[in-house]
């Protein structure tokens, strides 16, 4: 098969990252019979810098031409001082809504060799943690309307929470269908008790679950599911949320997983094309030292393998063969631990794309 995948490599680290990814990538194509056209294109700090703008519409065009499209990281101390629209970070809300992706797939995942790492208890994470948190990504509070006036308490501000039945039908069906991929279970997470926008919510996916007799359904209320992700997050398969509370869940539970340089993510729309990056930014001050973790990038290209191209086999023996690198003891800076050793950037790229031959 042949595929088109376009390449952001972005600022700080994202160079070295997606370098090593895509190494990872051209290999599966010798490995599986594929042909995999690439091309690399600018966008955030870099495209300020070449292109006095954070998205180029030379960029939008390369994207839209590809079956998907693999981010490093944007942004910097560099351009924090420019105006909203021309920072880095506008490049990568700019190209979600050129693409019309509106779910974003956030695995959080407890590797056994990287238990330690995580800041719970070792008995709440015995069993392992394996959690999808899928968020609605274009609208919710952070797009509806928002401004300012004058009350009788002096100057006041307001933001709007939206939804239409339209956007919540189309992100609950990416929920249901992922959990039928999984374990088919599915949290839905929102608060019913006193938004009506949640209470929509609610109604939207029971009438979506009709679809899905095998998924196992259940409804739970942010505040609880924020405190049930730190007291028992093995009982989370696919959580299925809004953007605020996607937004503040899904780094909880990233965060517990204790290794943010390890996590992809998916950003997915109405067609294959999709958007995959990893979780963690730029980090500039570490940028061509050799010392970034490569490994969330990588595992978005499993991702990207999974979703865009529907290569599960592939995706597989990606996971497994950084799993495989982690139990061997290979740790990039920011995982490393007592007894284990320490590599650097292409290192750890280099023992990974071993395991897959």
């Amino acid at each position: 098969m042949n595929y088109k995948i376009t390449v952001l490599p972005g600022d700080g680290i994202g160079p070295d990252i997606v370098g090593e990814a895509v190494q990872v990538l051209k290999l599966i194509g010798e490995k599986y019979g594929h042909s995999f056209q690439i091309t690399e294109a600018d966008m955030g700090g870099v495209a300020i810098d070449k292109h006095g703008v954070p998205l180029p519409q030379s960029t939008i065009e390369a994207c839209k031409s590809s079956d998907a499209v693999l981010l490093g990281a944007v942004g910097g101390p560099k351009w924090d001082n420019l105006p909203g629209h021309l920072r880095p970070e506008a490049g990568l809300l700019g190209i979600r809504a050129a693409l019309g992706l509106y779910a974003n797939l956030r695995p959080a995942i407890i590797y056994e060799a990287l238990k330690e790492a995580s800041p719970l208890k070792s008995e709440i994470i015995s069993n392992g943690i394996n959690i999808m948190v899928i968020r609605e990504l274009t609208g919710g509070i952070y797009f509806g309307k928002r401004g300012r006036l004058e009350a009788e308490g002096g100057e006041s501000a307001y933001d709007t929470e939206m939804y239409s039945k339209a956007e919540i039908e189309r992100i609950a069906r990416v929920g249901f269908e992922t959990a039928m991929k999984r374990g088919k279970k599915l949290t839905s997470v929102d608060k019913a008790n006193v938004l009506e926008s949640s209470r929509l919510w609610r109604q939207v996916v029971e009438e979506v679950a009709k679809d899905y007799p095998e998924v196992s359904l259940s409804h739970m209320y942010v505040d609880n599911a924020a405190m049930q992700l730190v007291r028992n997050p093995a009982q989370f398969d696919v959580i299925l949320t809004n953007n605020i509370f996607g937004d503040i869940l899904s780094d909880e539970a990233s965060m517990i997983t204790g290794s943010i340089g390890m996590l992809p993510s998916a950003s997915l729309g109405a067609t294959r094309l999709g958007l995959y990056e990893p979780i963690h930014g730029s980090a500039p001050d570490i940028a061509g030292q050799d010392k970034a973790n490569p490994i969330a990038t990588i595992l978005s290209v499993a991702m990207l393998l999974r979703y865009s191209l529907e290569l599960a086999s592939e995706a597989d023996a990606i996971e497994s063969a950084v799993t495989q690198v982690l139990n061997k003891g290979y740790r990039t800076g920011d995982i490393a631990s007592a007894g284990t050793t320490v590599v650097g950037t292409k290192e750890m790229g280099k023992i990974i794309r071993e395991e897959l031959i």
